[in-house]
């Protein structure tokens, strides 16, 4: 008898924010594959990463814990070999487990081969790296502009993402086992920002949004810091819309990719029959506030708010999903979509039931955290290049990276911050977080409620048991007390 669960395709991008698809209101993307999925799917408006930082990020997901659980708080702690994970999970579940490409910043050594049938690439990619072609004194350069690079002699760039596709392209054409389950974890479009024709070209400068204004007051300390340490305070309206316009492209290239990957899937009679996820780790600056990239502590919609799109069997078709969801629910609904099991407390919920019913409530609250203790300082983050002045940042003032937890409902954010002051917005009224109303009358039981179910939630997660249990006594002992 055929197995009738569905095959998986996770498609995740790097650094993607919500607002920059089409689907979800960008008046400049061009992302025709995506949106694509999104009216043969739901299109998630409140799904949010619980770390603004790639790998704990992606861990979270993995292991439907939170950061804090088990230290998975910096981009060295990764999962470990005793510790659960998705993909060991699945496979043990009956799945084929790929991995197209190879991302450091997901597993410890061993636990990939542990928990993936293949991984790797079957087209070695040509480009890894590519230098600045800016000085260290160029704006460009600490903006993490790189701008129009030169495309492969075939068609895109043979880089680490292309490499991807193409060896995910040539798995499906040679024929996945079925049920299989294949992640594609892209690094656009993450900065540096760069492309190729005709990527490159592809986004009108002159109709880039105006990125989100710098309001100082009531901001921490890194935001300031930043701006003043890029020199990106400085930037006017030209620059920034350069920016955007290549991370646009960027973003245009990863839709064209996931375009090739669905065209593979459908030619191979498995389209039907297959359950697609389009998700990032986290968002982008992109210039809001004058700053980009992202920041461990950084609790800003604009880097939690994931672009979470899922389509194929047992989804609803053409629909919005406007429930709060957390990506640590990643774990529970395709162990429930596998008939998988976990082993372990975890604190995901299963979005089975809301991806056939949109309409369906699922959270009252989704919570994100970040940022490290003053004791922590031999942990803090080492870089060379465009990101050294970010990591000297964190060592020159270790409050700016300090810890960080926030909560989101549909109308507010707070963010309890362990050395510096909270943080309190309006996300109806100033959806970019620029107007902190932390300690005002007005806003007063607001503040508090939200504090409160901070408190509660740390009270409920703060660890995990292990469900296998250690015996009390050695066999001598248990012996004593037999007599």
């Amino acid at each position: 008898m055929a197995d009738s669960r569905p095959n998986v395709l996770m498609f995740m991008t790097d650094q993607l924010r919500y607002d920059a698809l089409a689907c979800n209101g960008s008046p400049v993307a061009h992302t025709p594959n995506f949106d694509a999925v999104a009216s043969r799917g739901v299109r998630c408006t409140d799904a949010f990463s619980q770390h603004s930082v790639c790998g704990p990020s992606r861990v979270s997901m993995l292991t439907g814990w939170y950061p804090h659980v088990a230290g998975h708080r910096t981009l060295t702690n990764l999962v470990k070999p005793y510790e659960p994970n998705l993909f060991a999970l699945l496979r043990d579940a009956g799945y084929h487990v790929a991995w197209a490409g190879e991302r450091g910043d997901m597993f410890a050594p061993g636990v990939a081969d542990a928990s993936t049938d293949r991984r790797g690439f079957a087209i070695t990619p040509i480009v890894l790296t590519e230098p600045s072609p800016f000085g260290p004194d160029d704006p460009w350069f600490a903006a993490h502009y790189h701008g129009r690079r030169d495309g492969g002699a075939d068609g895109p760039t043979l880089d680490f993402d292309e490499a991807s596709v193409r060896t995910a392209i040539e798995w499906i054409t040679d024929g996945l086992p079925e049920p299989w389950c294949l992640l594609i974890a892209l690094i656009f479009p993450h900065p540096p920002f760069v492309a190729e024709e005709p990527w490159f070209s592809m986004h009108d400068r002159a109709t880039m949004p105006a990125p989100a204004p710098w309001v100082p007051d009531g901001k921490p300390r890194f935001m300031q810091a930043l701006r003043t340490r890029y020199g990106t305070g400085d930037f006017d309206e030209s620059r920034w819309a350069e920016i955007a316009a290549t991370y646009h492209g960027m973003v245009s290239r990863a839709d064209d990719q996931l375009g090739r990957v669905l065209s593979a899937v459908d030619h191979a009679g498995q389209g039907e029959r297959t359950m697609t996820w389009c998700f990032t780790d986290h968002g982008e600056y992109l210039g809001d506030h004058g700053l980009v990239e992202k920041w461990p502590s950084g609790q800003h919609d604009v880097l939690l708010r994931n672009p979470l799109l899922v389509a194929g069997p047992g989804v609803a078709e053409g629909a919005t999903c406007d429930a709060l969801i957390e990506m640590v629910d990643l774990l529970p609904t395709l162990l429930d979509v596998a008939d998988g099991e976990a082993r372990h407390t975890h604190f995901g919920r299963s979005l089975v039931e809301v991806l056939a019913d949109p309409s369906k409530d699922h959270r009252t609250h989704a919570f994100a955290e970040g940022g490290f203790l003053l004791a922590e300082g031999h942990l803090l983050e080492q870089a060379r290049g465009a990101y050294a002045p970010k990591a000297a940042q964190q060592h020159d003032d270790p409050v700016s990276v300090g810890k960080a937890m926030s909560v989101r409902t549909h109308t507010h954010s707070y963010v309890h911050r362990l050395y510096e002051a909270p943080e309190l917005y309006d996300l109806v009224d100033d959806p970019y977080e620029t107007v902190n109303l932390a300690g005002r009358p007005e806003v007063a039981d607001v503040e508090a409620a939200l504090r409160a179910e901070l408190m509660e939630w740390m009270l409920a997660t703060t660890d995990v048991i292990p469900w296998d249990k250690d015996p009390r006594f050695e066999p001598t002992m248990l012996e004593l007390f037999a007599r």
